[in-house]
This record gives C-alpha cells, structure tokens and sequence, in this order.
C-alpha cells in the first residue's frame, strides 16, 4: 500500500505515516457523503451551528498536544501557542452570520404570489488544505460548507497528515456524523480522477499555483465549482507619514513569522527615501535578535522550513540576488544553526524587479526592501506581479491610503497592519492568487447556490 509520510523538518525523522487509500475504496467513502449529506441538510440551521461550535470546541481540548504535533509537522515553535485563536475567531464569525447569510431573499409575499430565492448546499465539498496554517486555512471552509448543509471531505497535505485527524476526530466526538465530515488520505494522481469523475460539487485547494492548475485540469469539463487559493508575493509600503516603528515591527513580523510560510506573508517591501534608512536599521536589529532552533525549545523564535526541498528553494533564490547585485544585511554569524532545513533569516537591499526574490514567492524568512519616490512609483511596483493576495500601506491618512488601495492590484489592502485575515471581509485573490472567496457573508455564497421559488397562488 502507497503511503503519505510526514518527515519531520526538526530532525528529518519520519513522523507520521499513514496509508492512500485506492480510487475504489475512496469513491465509496465518497458515496457515504453523498448519502449523509441529504440527511444533514434535513437538520436544522440552529442544530448544525451548534454541533460545529462544538466540534471546534473540542479541537480546543488537544490544543496542548496539537501545539507540539505542529512543531513536529512543519517547524512551527510552540512558543507560539498554536493555531486555536484564530480557529476560533474564524468559526465563531461564521457561526454569528449564518442565519443572515443563509436567509431566503423574499421578492414578494402576496396573495398572489410567492417568489423567494433560497440558499443550497451544494452538496459534497472537497477541502484540500495547506500545511503552512493548517487547522485555519482548513476551518475557512470546513465550518462554513457544515452550516451551510454539505457534507465535507477533507484531504490534507502530506506535512501535516495527523490535522484532519484531530480535526474529525474532534467533531465527531461533538457529534457531527461521521460520513459528514470525512478525513481521507488521498494522494494526487486520486485525487485527480475522483474530481475528473465529478465525484464533489465544490472543490476548494488552498496551495501552489502548479496545484491550482493541475485542479483546474482536473476539473476542466465537470463544471464542478472551485474555490483557488494560491500563491502571493505581498507588498508592504510605507509612506513618509508613517509611524515608522510599528511599520517596522509588523512588517518584518509579517515577513519572519512562522519562517516566512505565510500565505499573506509580506516577500517585499517598499519604503518612501526619506525614511528608507531608518527602516532598514531598525529592521536588522529586529531580524538579528530571532533565535533560530528547535522549534520545541521555549526561548527558540524562528524554527525550521518545513522541508528541504523549500530550504533549497530559498537558498537558490538569495544567492542569485546576490549573484545580481542585491546586498544581504544579516551576518551569517548571528545564525550558526542555518543548515538543512534551518534557515537563516535575511533582508535584502539593492534589489530589482528583474531579481526571483522580488518576483518569485519565496515562502521563506527573506525580504526585499526597495526605496520609492513617491505612491506612484510604489503602485506601479506593487502591481508588478503575476499575485495579488494582500497588500499593506502604512500612513496617517485615511483618505490618501484608500486611494492608493483603489489602485493596488490585490484581494485585501491593509493599513498600519499587515499578514492578517479578517473572517467578516471576505478572503479572495486576484491574477495567479486564484479566485473565488472564503470567509464572510460571501463565503456561505460560494459554498451554496442560489435556487428560485416562483409561486402562483
């Protein structure tokens, strides 16, 4: 039997391991939703919420050991507590709106006629999810398809295999039923014919940009709806009004944090000349205070990449920048442990556009800085890119930063924040990003389908 097999990035230890399951067996867990989901349905908006929130509240009782089972996955220190916060923001948010959102739209009750518009599951949604947040890209859409009345397959990246585990197992203990919300091992080539043979009605993969493609290949007549989170390459640009010290802190945290393996991760910074200096000192002095190691130490601050292969990645990508001219700030004294999967933080000056490291996502603990003229010059660099996930903007002036985000090619635009997801603004991307959109009241859109009523009395 094919197996999934999680090596750990802490010591390159097989961690978790677990068996596909084969194209048969997997097709006939997949007809178990089908069934199961026209029974759930059935049950009522108020029941469903509640057997989510408590599912959600379960997963909460093994945060402890779900803390050190991600360190263990992909790298994550545990000083940092896990992922339940934002699980729980997430879940409570969509919970508070579904009545709303779900609502039928009355057109006209009358006497003599009844024309709604109601919201329908559509019916099995398969979750593909990341390895980089696991337990919160997964909960964008799990809680929303359950409330909204689909039954919910979930396949979960080969780094992370033991969170869909936690994940079921937590709502099933809550009593959500069991063929509702299914954990399968699943690999791609599986994966692929299951979609090909319109086995799910939604589709939702938060990954690569090659893995949105090859979904989309697999997909391409089915008319199965799909839900693309991709790639990013986020920008930061800070004005000359900015509070400097908090555009420094969040930006290089937006950068650094989790190793750079953020999907909204900020890869590139943009700074107005005159306080181009300033910024990149304070930055250094930030950077060179992380503590790279074991992501199982307290005191460890930055902890491994989640495998060697994006290690490598990083690596090529920083020493061509410097092969092109871009100039490195951070001794490498600073982080003996930088091998294998440690790698070193880095910020990166002199660079360009024609550099991958300015282009290219990195997914990594580097950035490029770039000093600008003025927003003109920022926008157009902002924009030159094949993504458009989020950008952050850092001013005193309201009116000047909306202005400026009605520009920005992009799905979020912050200001004085950065590297965040707001669960009632709806979480979408632009160009190579992919398209569609979790979260919000357009979250439970996408995730149902509108259906007519036009009654004649």
């Amino acid at each position: 039997m094919a197996k999934v097999q999680c090596i750990s990035p802490v010591d390159g230890s097989v961690y978790a391991e677990r068996g596909y399951l084969t194209e048969i067996d997997a097709a006939k867990r997949i007809k178990r939703a089908q069934n199961s989901q026209k029974i759930w349905v059935k049950v009522p908006l108020h029941e469903r919420i509640q057997l989510v929130e408590a599912g959600v509240n379960k997963l909460e009782e093994s945060n402890d050991q779900i803390i050190n089972e991600l360190a263990w996955q992909m790298g994550r220190p545990i000083r940092y507590g896990g992922e339940f916060n934002g699980v729980h923001e997430r879940a409570s948010y969509m919970a508070s709106i579904a009545a709303d959102a779900l609502n039928d739209i009355t057109i006209e009750n009358s006497s003599a006629f009844k024309r709604i518009i109601k919201r329908i599951p559509h019916g099995v949604v398969l979750v593909i999810a990341p390895w980089n947040y696991p337990y919160m890209t997964a909960i964008n859409t799990i809680v929303p398809a359950l409330i909204a009345g689909n039954s919910v397959v979930l396949k979960h990246a080969s780094q992370t295999p033991l969170v869909g585990e936690r994940l079921s197992d937590a709502f099933h203990a809550a009593g959500v039923p069991k063929d509702v919300f299914q954990n399968l091992f699943l690999d791609h080539q599986t994966t692929s014919k299951l979609i090909s043979a319109k086995s799910f009605n939604f589709v939702n993969f938060t990954g690569s940009v090659a893995g949105g493609k090859a979904i989309e290949v697999a997909a391409s007549g089915t008319f199965t709806h799909l839900g693309l989170e991709l790639g990013g390459k986020d920008p930061g640009y800070v004005m000359e009004d900015a509070d400097i010290n908090n555009a420094v802190e969040t930006l290089i945290d937006g950068s650094m944090f989790n190793s750079g393996q953020c999907c909204c991760g900020i890869e590139r910074i943009y700074v107005n000349k005159n306080l181009f200096k300033p910024f990149i000192e304070k930055a250094v002095t930030i950077v060179q205070d992380y503590k790279l190691g074991n992501p199982l130490k307290e005191e460890t601050t930055l902890g491994p990449v989640a495998n060697i292969n994006l290690a490598n990645n990083i690596r090529t990508q920083s020493k061509n920048a410097i092969s092109s001219g871009a100039k490195p700030l951070i001794d490498p004294l600073f982080f003996p442990q930088d091998s294998g999967t440690y790698v070193m933080p880095q910020i990166f000056v002199d660079v360009n556009h024609s550099m991958s490291i300015m282009r290219d996502e990195s997914f990594g603990p580097v950035v490029g800085i770039m000093p600008v003229e003025n927003d003109q010059e920022a926008i157009k660099l902002m924009n030159d890119s094949p993504f458009g996930l989020t950008a952050s903007v850092w001013t005193q002036d309201i009116s000047r930063a909306e202005e400026i985000a009605n520009q920005i090619e992009t799905g979020t635009v912050f200001m004085n924040r950065a590297d965040y997801l707001d669960p009632a603004l709806c979480w979408t991307g632009i160009k190579d990003t992919g398209k569609g959109g979790a979260l919000s009241a357009i979250g439970y859109q996408n995730l149902t389908r509108p259906k007519s009523f036009h009654l004649k009395i």
